[in-house]
């Protein structure tokens, strides 16, 4: 029997313990590296591109001879105003891509011995740059399109006299979503997040291309994808697969979602179930990929992105 990727030497490249040892000059050095990779670590205005810069040792920004503007190697990125070593974040994205079902924001803060705010901030920001793109991402050939709902749990009544049916609309507390997956069989996974299935259908049509197969399982919900597309559907109190109709790769996101929320973080807000649904994405897309390329991955993602309108300043804003 062949050994599984994630039990082979290949799969482990990135040392913990490496990025721990890091002094804050080599943190340094790494980040610019990671973030002016075409150039290699040599600084460029984010402003206007200009190559020309002057280097302030003493506090480790830089100023364009150009527009004369001084920036950082974080500025314009999704650490930007960061107060965290050099060292603390890149460990932080160490510790985030190693853990295969997520790491919770408790244990971060653990390990990093920052407060649960600091890590709670510092987790949704690298999640937020996992998931940049899919909105404008298309799928296309064998496509599994499958739904799942979180949230909205309602506890049942201690005496057996007292409890309803909790799957009526009328018992319900309003707070269940439902996560629909469009997977690309080997390629790519869309997680997006709606109050029914239903109500994903357009999202459906905009994001699979024309002329691709889909594969759903029994619920009416996917009726109407006949008239756009080849549809082969599966019945799950039945069979799992049948005549090469099969969801099983949509259910293998929703598992590994699934042992996130219960056995990670217990509960996810439908506020952010969208977040954790696109980080559980980037970790099946990336699964046969070695912890290393997936800290770089994550890294130069980070550094990539433009700072964040939700999560800059958010506890400020929580507060007031």
């Amino acid at each position: 029997m062949s050994q599984h990727f994630l039990l082979s030497a290949a799969a482990r490249t990135l040392s913990l313990a490496k990025v721990l040892r890091m002094s804050d000059d080599e943190a340094f050095d790494a980040f610019k590296k990671i973030r002016w990779v075409d150039t290699d670590g040599q600084a460029v205005c984010p402003r206007c591109n200009c190559s020309a810069v002057y280097n302030y040792t003493a506090r480790r920004i830089f100023k364009c001879k150009a527009c004369h503007s001084q920036f950082s190697v974080t500025s314009g990125t999704i650490f930007a105003s960061r107060k965290l070593p050099f060292c603390d974040i890149l460990a932080a994205i160490a510790i985030f891509v190693n853990g295969a079902k997520g790491i919770s924001a408790l244990q971060l803060s653990r390990d990093l011995d920052v407060q649960y705010k600091t890590a709670f901030v510092m987790a949704h920001k690298i999640r937020e740059a996992m998931s940049k793109g899919v909105a404008d991402k298309i799928v296309k050939g064998e496509v599994e399109i499958d739904g799942a709902y979180f949230g909205g749990y309602i506890k049942p009544a201690n005496h057996k006299e007292n409890r309803r049916d909790r799957r009526l609309a009328v018992n319900q507390n309003g707070k269940r979503s439902v996560v629909v997956i469009m997977r690309e069989r080997n390629g790519n996974t869309l997680p997006f997040v709606f109050k029914s299935e239903d109500a994903a259908i357009s999202t459906i049509e905009s994001h699979v291309e024309a002329g691709s197969t889909i594969h759903a399982d029994e619920a009416t919900s996917w009726d109407s994808l006949h008239a756009r597309y080849l549809t082969k559907r599966i019945n799950h109190s039945q069979s799992y697969s049948h005549d090469g109709a099969c969801t099983n790769q949509a259910e293998s996101f929703f598992s590994r979602l699934r042992r996130a929320e219960i056995g990670t973080h217990h509960h996810i807000s439908g506020v952010y179930l969208h977040s954790y649904a696109g980080e559980m994405a980037w970790r099946e897309n990336n699964r046969r990929i070695s912890n290393g390329e997936q800290y770089l991955m994550a890294a130069n993602a980070s550094l990539q992105h433009p700072v964040s309108k939700q999560w800059k300043g958010y506890w400020q804003r929580a507060a007031a």
